[in-house]
């Protein structure tokens, strides 16, 4: 990978690691706050990468509340149990509630 893609991919895990426990954000989200608008792809290479990380790539799903990236999980359902045992409530791979347990870092002060 080029050094550019490695920085922008610690300057989402640095967004990422934010996200309060038992709240979500999206890729887009975190792509708009790093100023990438058309970034949310290359958000979701970082989360893919992010295992070992110390990132709770879990709390990042796509713009409609899905869990996009569980296959990248180990085991069948751990996506949904991680989020689950944060008190959000996930039914068939969709966050329930989404607005009211979504993070926007915009709205972040850190």
């Amino acid at each position: 990978m080029k050094p550019e893609t490695l920085n922008f991919f610690e300057r989402v895990y640095e967004v990422a690691r934010q996200i309060p426990y038992g709240r979500v954000t999206s890729y887009g989200a975190i792509a708009l706050y790093l100023g990438a608008e058309r970034g949310a792809r290359m958000v979701g290479y970082a989360m893919n990468n992010a295992h070992g990380k110390d990132v709770p790539a879990h709390r990042v799903v796509n713009r409609k509340g899905l869990l996009t990236g569980k296959h990248h999980f180990e085991g069948t359902n751990l996506m949904q149990q991680l989020l689950e045992s944060e008190g959000v409530e996930v039914v068939e791979n969709q966050i329930q509630n989404f607005e009211s347990v979504f993070w926007n870092p915009s709205d972040a002060l850190f």
